[in-house]
């Protein structure tokens, strides 16, 4: 399959960042503009560009560290591995002007917007238009597309933000005031709507990567399902205009937006998979269930051609020559269920032998001590007397590659990797960074449902995901069902960046601040294994962390933007 691919390096035809503030949005004029505006096929080379912003596997592109990690790191779901550095922060606790490698997020963002607006104020009065109209519509949908979900991360981040549907001239008020929270998602789903109605329903291969109507309507449920949440509550703690959303609609909306992507699939089963390989390998290639991903191959990967920012390297064992940069915590593993669809809170887990009868998904998405990968045993033990009968585990903190990298927690991911290379640093031919998909849309689905008192609904879209897991159609009710829809989300969404913002939107405060427990396994002289479950790290909670502050340069620059509540 051939797939469409985003230009990742356009500096010669439009170099639309660099050092200037982030809401300067000046247009400049010396990149051969009128030629850009004049010509479809240049025109949709700028729209490529804009497609960066959907980012990929790293948190910031243009940072070396934090573009071989996203955001995992700091969810309940792991940590940042490397020397038990905190990078996010995530212990000292973000300040108004540190953020750790949160910092890039504003200004990227931002400039991102600032493209899309100089785009559509320009496209509709342009000689492109008018020589291929159809086409530039759709370009315009695109860019409409990329805006509404660059505004629907801003609000995740930061609450309310300004609304800009203009680029800024050099006569305008740079010192913006914020629009509250529920105007932010009022002019997203405004956006997605008219994107949607121009969108094509699909495209063909060869352009697997491009907008669709799907993807819009995708970004929408997921925008109106946070809206909903109780996170976004005007009863609860942060609140105000910049936090709040009020309407009494709120879960019917987010119910009607998951409703019109199921009704445009069908409501059909996700693929089927007979076991944990073929679960993993849905995230290996281009599939039905993608709604929206950012595709990878062997012209380019994310960076550049900076091969060693995707998982196989920065996410294997140490022993592999990996860098284990996300270490999942024990904590989070215990979400997974056993096989038969009890929990490890049930007589059926034997906490001495943890990695034994657990559901597919644990062997698809987690390395662990034992775990067979890549053709041999992950080993993060440590041998209680060395010797050449027991040595010390390959991927111990006494085994090869760089031992800094070994886990803190004996847990690595497994997902996304593809164990078909022949090494850490060979290229996939079409592995794709799922943005949106179906799996998410169903459950987006079973938690409004389920807000709206229709629990059967509810259990029958939950269901569709834990049948494909192979484990059993979901039966709880009240609370517990509410918990079981929760426990799908974490575990089948996992490290796709959704938990971050999850366990917020939930106000799960047991899942933002806690101990993160790890284990550390033993071999004894007579080869058996043993491990002691032990606390890695304490991670604090302070309620202002609901939102990552404004950066306090942009406050200076801009005191009407307001800094978020406790910064």
């Amino acid at each position: 399959m051939k797939n469409f691919k985003y230009i990742l390096i356009v500096f010669a035809l439009f170099a639309t960042f660099g050092c200037e503030d982030v809401l300067d949005t000046e247009a400049k004029d010396a990149f051969a503009e009128d030629l850009i505006y004049s010509d479809p096929s240049q025109l949709e080379k700028l729209v490529f560009t804009s497609y960066n912003s959907t980012e990929g596997w790293g948190l910031n592109r243009d940072q070396w560290w934090s573009r071989r990690f996203n955001i995992e790191g700091a969810s309940f779901e792991a940590k940042f591995n490397f020397k038990d550095l905190d990078l996010f922060r995530a212990r000292a606790g973000w300040i108004a002007n540190n953020v750790g490698v949160f910092a890039q997020k504003w200004s990227q963002y931002w400039d991102y917007v600032r493209l899309t607006n100089e785009f559509l104020d320009r496209v509709d009065d342009s000689e492109a238009m008018k020589v291929d109209p159809d086409k530039v519509n759709i370009l315009k949908a695109e860019m409409k597309f990329l805006r509404a979900n660059l505004y629907s991360k801003l609000i995740r981040f930061y609450g309310g933000v300004p609304i800009m549907e203009g680029a800024l001239g050099l006569e305008d008020n740079f010192n913006l005031e914020r629009n509250s929270y529920e105007e932010c998602v009022d002019f997203i789903v405004k956006e997605l709507d008219e994107a949607a109605a121009i969108l094509p329903l699909t495209r063909p291969d060869s352009e697997f990567g491009r907008v669709t109507k799907l993807a819009a309507l995708a970004v929408k449920s997921r925008t109106l399902l946070y809206a909903a949440s109780k996170l976004h509550d005007p009863a609860t703690v942060p609140n105000g205009p910049l936090y709040d959303y009020t309407k009494a609609s709120k879960w019917q909306d987010a119910s009607d937006a998951a409703k019109a992507v199921i009704d445009l699939v069908g409501a059909r089963d996700l693929i089927s998979v007979a076991d944990a390989k073929a679960y993993q390998e849905l995230f290996l290639s281009p599939n039905e269930d993608i709604l929206f991903a950012r595709p990878y191959g062997s012209v380019y990967y994310d960076f550049g051609t900076d091969v060693n920012s995707l998982p196989d390297q920065t996410m294997s064992p140490s022993g592999y020559g990996g860098w284990a940069l996300s270490s999942p915590t024990h904590n989070f593993t215990l979400q997974f269920n056993m096989a038969d669809g009890t929990t490890t809170d049930e007589v059926t887990f034997d906490p001495a032998n943890p990695n034994t009868g657990r559901e597919m998904r644990y062997y698809a998405d987690l390395n662990f001590n034992g775990a067979m990968f890549r053709g041999r045993d992950v080993q993060y033990y440590l041998a209680e007397t060395p010797s050449v009968e027991t040595p010390n585990g390959l991927d111990s903190p006494e085994g090869l590659g760089n031992t800094g990298h070994s886990s803190k927690t004996g847990y690595n991911i497994r997902k996304f990797q593809d164990e078909s290379l022949g090494g850490l640093t060979d290229i996939s031919s079409q592995r794709p960074y799922i943005l949106y998909r179906l799996s998410e849309v169903y459950l987006n689905y079973a938690e409004a449902q389920y807000h709206l008192g229709a629990e059967s609904v509810a259990r029958d879209f939950v269901s569709k995901i834990s049948s494909r897991a192979l484990q059993p159609a979901i039966t709880a009710t009240g609370e517990d069902l509410l918990e079981a829809i929760k426990r799908e989300r974490r575990v089948e969404l996992c490290f796709e960046g959704h938990n971050f913002f999850d366990e917020r939107r939930w106000m799960n405060e047991a899942h933002l601040g806690f101990d993160i427990k790890g284990l550390t396994w033993t071999m004894a002289t007579d080869g058996s294994l043993s491990f002691t479950e032990n606390t890695v790290v304490t991670r604090p909670w302070f309620e202002r962390e609901y939102y990552l502050p404004i950066p306090s340069t942009e406050i200076e620059k801009a005191p009407a933007l307001l800094q978020n509540d406790g910064y």
